[in-house]
């Protein structure tokens, strides 16, 4: 993968959008901003990815006011967008922004999903615990991913471990990605939350991971 020249591509789509900035253009510029952060990941540049993936982060959070109710996956890139570029103080607000929205209550394991991880974001982990078991063992929801969410709430280390190495073999089985970028996101996202409850886990190392 040349992860300098999907970069480059992804940065001017960004910067095609923001030319002709219209609401419709909001998400495809979180979306390439967002790949073209996690391309500067991979090519060892975090400080250059973070603003990016910083970037990602607004530009979904303002797409929000254009969005159905039910349009989860914009606070979920949020959230994960924050924990990958390890800016604490965006996630806790994008968190609480995201369960205020009602996600808790969502019918849908993708918005459980949302206030799972925003719960954990917060430290409320009595509460991700009781919401990530209402997704596990679900034909509709990535058991690995909730697996992974329950022991981090759970504050198992084992758990995790398995639970994050099978989200990674996940990602190396994929044939699509999101912008085509080749990048397990949800492990990182997923490891940032475990850091933050003291699970000092390594992830393994992989083809669709930085370093």
């Amino acid at each position: 993968m040349d992860w300098q020249a999907l970069h480059e591509r992804k940065r001017d789509r960004y910067e095609n959008g923001a030319a002709r900035l219209e609401p419709e253009q909001l998400v495809r510029m979180g979306n390439a901003a967002y790949a073209s952060g996690l391309s500067l990941l991979m090519l060892g540049r975090a400080g250059a990815a973070r603003a990016w993936l910083v970037r990602a982060a607004e530009r979904w959070r303002e797409s929000w006011e254009h969005a159905t109710p039910t349009s989860w996956g914009r606070p979920i890139g949020t959230i994960k967008a924050s924990l990958v570029a390890d800016e604490d103080e965006q996630a806790r607000r994008y968190a609480e922004w995201a369960l205020g929205l009602g996600p808790a209550e969502a019918e849908s394991p993708i918005g459980r999903y949302a206030a799972t991880l925003a719960l954990l974001v917060l430290g409320r982990w009595e509460d991700a615990a009781r919401l990530a078991e209402t997704v596990r063992g679900r034909d509709d929801f990535p058991p690995a991913v909730a697996d992974a969410l329950a022991s981090i709430a759970a504050g198992d280390p084992a758990g995790y471990a398995d639970a994050v190495a099978r989200v990674v073999a996940s990602f190396e089985a994929r044939e699509e990605y999101l912008e085509d970028v080749p990048v397990a996101d949800t492990a990182l996202a997923l490891h940032a939350l475990a850091r933050r409850r003291g699970l000092e886990v390594a992830l393994p190392a992989s083809s669709v991971l930085p370093g």
